[in-house]
């Protein structure tokens, strides 16, 4: 994609987020729901398969592109991005990076048009961040395997149409080791779908159990068309997410920077505006700063990402950096709202309710630095 058309499509992303998302952000935290039109409109422009290779009917965005996009998705309530996040991001990239070329073929094309919402199930009660504790396995059968487990706090699933299930095959296997992933169709029997959750934040973001009890599929639906390429296929999925993570927190920070600094402009306290208090420009003005570092930071790396000098450390750091920065300037942004800021319809409160997640999926910011410290020291 030549630089012109990538900046045609940025400019109608974001006309399309302030012009049809923003106005409806209430009405999707009320139902907890995304309205038709904004989820048929998304699909048109492309949405749920922006990081798609364009062989298989995507945008073939690149990380650089990725990260600017997000900035822009990142401008209203997270649950939209969520509504294909995943197809462009944990889901979709197993596919991109390991499905056999049959497995492209098929579920690719019908991904990247919105046709198919893809699930990333790796998580289970006792297997969040590390994977160790897996529970869930995946016995060998003459023509194919059958599935037993749960997992939880899966995005989309109850939206989904395909489940990308994370299981054991080796059980005598510890640690990473034995874990392999299948294509598992929601439909298949066997596969229960647990409620939508009730979360502190990010309505109209759903998230939900999965069971199986002895799910059958075939040797097709085995990923990489091998076993044990799974725990692969979830790392490399996952580090290229945390890119993609990071770049979102820049885009909700920038919001809610714009929301108080507006507010700061026209509240006023003893006859003046609070934006003349000192104390107020300086919660503004350390936002802003930690902000603009996190949006040079995220596109760094996203550049290092895409010439292939870095694609795990630097991911690792970005969303670190950015969660945390995102939590700092959502606190300031109720804080320069004062008691305005705590009341249930100002989008700063919604805001600052929707950061907090940020810091925990994907990899928790105790992860990150467990990740960012490892590769340091292999590499002394």
């Amino acid at each position: 994609m030549d630089t012109e058309d990538f900046e045609e499509i940025l400019d109608v992303v974001r006309s399309f987020v302030r012009d049809q998302v923003v106005p409806r952000e209430g009405e999707i935290e009320d139902t907890d729901a995304i309205p038709e039109a904004i989820r048929s409109g998304a699909a048109e422009m492309g949405l749920f398969g922006w990081a798609i290779p364009e062989e298989f009917g995507g945008l073939g965005l690149n990380a650089v592109e990725d990260a600017r996009l997000a900035f822009e998705l990142g401008y209203t309530t997270p649950s939209f991005r969520s509504l294909f996040g995943t197809n462009n991001g944990i889901a979709g990239q197993v596919l991109v990076n390991y499905g056999t070329e049959e497995q492209k073929e098929f579920w690719l094309p019908r991904i990247a048009s919105g046709e198919v919402i893809a699930s990333f199930a790796l998580t289970e009660v006792d297997a969040g961040s590390d994977p160790s504790g897996m529970r869930t396995s995946a016995r060998r059968l003459a023509d194919g395997y059958v599935i037993n487990g749960s997992k939880r706090f899966i995005t989309n699933a109850g939206l989904a149409h395909l489940l990308i299930v994370f299981a054991r095959t080796d059980p005598e296997a510890n640690g990473s080791k034995g874990i392999s992933a299948f294509l598992v169709d929601k439909d298949t029997e066997g596969v229960t779908i647990g409620p939508h959750d009730r979360k502190m934040g990010q309505e109209g973001a759903w998230t939900s159990e999965l069971f199986f009890d002895n799910v059958k599929v075939g040797v097709d639906r085995l990923v990489g068309g091998a076993e044990e390429v799974g725990f692969r296929a979830a790392m490399a999925s996952l580090a290229k997410g945390r890119l993609h993570i990071a770049a979102i927190c820049v885009g909700q920070a920038q919001r809610i920077l714009d929301e108080s600094v507006e507010y700061a402009a026209r509240a006023k306290q003893g006859g003046r505006e609070i934006g003349t208090f000192q104390l107020v420009q300086a919660m503004l003005a350390d936002s802003y700063t930690e902000l603009l570092a996190a949006r040079e930071l995220v596109l760094g790396v996203a550049h290092r990402y895409d010439t292939g000098e870095d694609r795990k450390l630097g991911p690792s750091a970005a969303k670190l950096f950015c969660s945390e920065m995102l939590g700092r300037v959502a606190d300031r942004g109720v804080q320069v709202h004062g008691g305005m800021g705590y009341m249930r319809g100002v989008p700063v409160e919604r805001f600052y309710r929707s950061a907090r997640l940020f810091r925990i999926y994907e990899g928790t910011s105790e992860v990150q630095r467990l990740v960012i410290a490892r590769h340091l020291l292999a590499a002394s």
